[in-house]
C-alpha cells in the first residue's frame, strides 16, 4: 500500500504550554492517542524555549528542517545544538529535555517510536536529477524537507509531491525519484519480531 499525505491537508496543534506547535504527519495504529501509539511522525515547530513532553518507552529522533536550530539540554548534563552542522539528534523519549530557541522560530522532524513494539532509522538523501528508491523495512516514510516538489513513481503509480509532503511505503517496493533539487529524509520503521 502506498499512500500520499498532502502537507496542505494537515492541521496544527498547539501546545498546552504555548511554545510552539505540532502538525503529525502519519501515526499507527490511526486515530491513536499519545499514550496509545505504536510510532509517530511529526512536524514541530519551536516559538519559544521550555521543557519537552516526556514520552516513556518512547525512542526519538529530530531533524532539522527550517529555521536557525535549537539548544537542547538533555537530563541536565548534556547540551546539544540541533543546527546546521548537526542536523539530527536521538534521545529517549523519558528523558529532561529543555529547548532553548533565539529570536527566529525552528521547525523539526520528529519520529517517535514505541520501544516494545517497533524501532527506527532516520536517513537524509539530496538528490539532483533522476535516482532510485527501494523500501525495506515493514513502513517506511518519505518524506520532502527541502525543495519545490518531488516525483515519485513506480511501474504501477506516480506521485507528485511539494515541500513537506510525505508518502507512506508498507513492504518492500522499488521506485524511481525526480527532482530538480531536493532534501528528503526516509523513515524505516521495524515491528518487533514476536
Amino acid at each position: 500500500m502506498t499512500v500520499l499525505i498532502p502537507f496542505a491537508s494537515l492541521e496544527a496543534s498547539p501546545w498546552k504550554n504555548g511554545g510552539g506547535s505540532t502538525t503529525e504527519i502519519a501515526i499507527s495504529p490511526p486515530l491513536a492517542e499519545q499514550g496509545s501509539f505504536d510510532w509517530r511522525i511529526s512536524l514541530a515547530t519551536i516559538a519559544s524555549s521550555g521543557p519537552f513532553s516526556v514520552f516513556a518507552g518512547i525512542d526519538r529522533t529530530l531533524a532539522l528542517v527550517d529555521g536557525p536550530g535549537v539548544t537542547l539540554d538533555i537530563d541536565g548534563d548534556s547540551r546539544f545544538v540541533l543546527g546546521d552542522e548537526d542536523p539530527v539528534l536521538e534521545f529517549a523519549g523519558e528523558s529532561q529535555v529543555v529547548a532553548t530557541v533565539g529570536a527566529l522560530p525552528t521547525t523539526d522532524f520528529n519520529v517517535m517510536t514505541r520501544r516494545a513494539s517497533c524501532r527506527h532509522q532516520l536517513g537524509k538523501r539530496s538528490l539532483s536529477g533522476m535516482s532510485g528508491f527501494a523500501t525495506r523495512a515493514d513502513v517506511t516514510v518519505l518524506f520532502l524537507a527541502e525543495g519545490d516538489s518531488l516525483e515519485v513513481s513506480s511501474d504501477d503509480e506516480r506521485i507528485g509531491m511539494v515541500r513537506y509532503d510525505a508518502v507512506l511505503f508498507e513492504g518492500e517496493s522499488v521506485w524511481t525519484l525526480e527532482a530538480g533539487q531536493a532534501t528528503i529524509f526516509i523513515v524505516d520503521i521495524y515491528f518487533n519480531q514476536e
